[in-house]
């Protein structure tokens, strides 16, 4: 464990103060203070407030400067219209084909923080999926990143509820646009290797349960594309580079975003948006 910040304060003024050779009475009238106090905030053992540490610290002609880190957020949670719209979509499906569904589990581990978008458990094969959605392909690594982590930490998360996982899957789907499909062909030889797993074998493992050794236990994370707006059944879509022909039928984010927000109307609040 980090050593309290009080105590590394004292240390400081215990160690300036001797090298100033300074008494502890004398530093206290400097600050106006007691020799009791001074003593106790150089054990450790007071909790001084930002002004008596600023009195101290001009008593012993420190300069003080406060730094703050913040915690690593990994998969921040996204609040936007198109984001909620393909959250909802993703949830709706996995149901339909009889799974449970989580969404928008928060994680914190060490200083690590961060939402996974959706988990989804199969009771019939013990299979536990992590999902990570995004609108947009911007930072694959950050990506494998979230998906790592969530493989890792999600069986724990879902114990408390029964949830006895087997086998981990981690999926990454994608809005279908034009934007997202280029995002895809440049970076083909990266993602082949990060997300082997594509929409056809990956609607396979949502059908009925398998035979053991054909089903879950295939390895390796999967990438498909998604239409909020559609309501075809094969809802796991393929990008043109693993088979599919025609336009996505999206631009990029922005048109989602236009769709969406008209069909919601004026008065709707894009950001807080958990639409079905």
């Amino acid at each position: 464990m980090a050593t309290p910040l009080r105590v590394r304060v004292g240390d400081l003024f215990r160690a300036t103060r001797i090298r100033l050779d300074i008494t502890q009475h004398e530093l206290a009238r400097a600050g106006g203070l007691t020799r009791a106090y001074i003593s106790a905030v150089e054990l450790g053992h007071a909790n001084p407030t930002i002004d008596v540490v600023e009195r101290i610290a001009r008593a012993l002609g420190l300069d003080l400067e406060v730094a703050a880190q913040q915690p690593a957020m990994i998969g921040t949670r996204q609040r936007d219209i198109v984001h909620a719209r393909c959250s909802a979509h993703v949830q709706r499906r996995l149901q339909a084909h009889g799974f449970e569904c989580l969404r928008e589990v928060e994680i914190t581990q060490g200083r690590s923080h961060g939402w996974i978008d959706l988990m989804a458990f199969d009771r019939g094969t013990g299979t536990l999926f992590v999902i990570e959605v995004k609108t947009t392909l911007d930072d694959i690594g950050a990506a494998e990143r979230q998906l790592a982590w969530y493989e890792r930490v999600g069986p724990d998360l879902v114990r408390s509820r029964g949830w006895r996982v087997r086998h981990v899957r981690a999926w990454l789907l994608i809005l279908a646009s034009e934007e997202v499909e280029g995002s895809i062909r440049t970076n083909r030889q990266v993602l082949r290797v990060a997300f082997p797993v594509r929409a056809v074998a990956m609607r396979r493992l949502l059908g009925p349960a398998l035979p053991a050794g054909t089903g879950p236990e295939a390895t390796g994370r999967g990438l498909a594309l998604i239409d909020p707006s559609s309501r075809r059944r094969d809802w796991l879509l393929a990008s043109r580079l693993d088979g599919r022909r025609g336009l996505a039928p999206f631009r990029d984010y922005a048109d989602g975003a236009a769709r969406w927000r008209e069909a919601v109307g004026p008065g709707a609040k894009p950001q807080n948006a958990r639409l079905p």
